[in-house]
């Protein structure tokens, strides 16, 4: 049976702590609680989503800048065990859809270039590499890839 996934904006403080543990979880530089806490307290553009489970566990999250016409998406992670089973599809989508609604109408993001997996998920959800930025991660120094997509109304 597969999991019903609940989406919603980030709205307190145990979902940002489960945020940062997920964060940590996943990134050789992860942002820090105050990190977020700043991006957050820029209302009129940055957001956070979570994704729960059906037990209403925070499984993952979308940090996302809305300006203008456009999604950038700045952290995207689900925790390592739950990954493969439709959370990050479905986060990624309400995201996207959200935005649509707020008016943007393409979506960025940077990715590893190794990160072969999410680039496949990326790309299922209409992303396409658009240029790269040499050595833009460090822990290891890799290039990133810069996704976008151009229709984000159709997702």
């Amino acid at each position: 049976m597969k999991p019903d996934w609940i989406v919603e904006p980030l709205s307190s403080a145990l979902d940002l702590d489960a945020v940062v543990a997920i964060e940590e979880s996943s990134f050789t530089n992860p942002w820090t609680r105050e990190m977020y806490l700043a991006e957050l307290a820029n209302r009129d553009v940055s957001y956070c989503y979570v994704v729960r489970d059906a037990g209403g566990v925070v499984v993952g999250f979308c940090s996302f800048w809305r300006v203008a016409d456009e999604l950038h998406i700045n952290n995207f992670a689900v925790v390592p065990k739950r990954r493969g089973a439709g959370a990050g599809t479905t986060l990624l989508r309400e995201v996207m859809h959200a935005c649509a609604g707020m008016g943007a109408r393409r979506a960025t993001l940077e990715v590893r270039r190794s990160n072969e997996d999410a680039i496949r998920l990326y790309e299922r959800l209409g992303f396409r590499q658009g240029g790269v930025r040499p050595s833009y991660y460090t822990s290891p120094v890799e290039d990133a890839l810069i996704l976008w997509n151009e229709e984000l109304d159709a997702v």
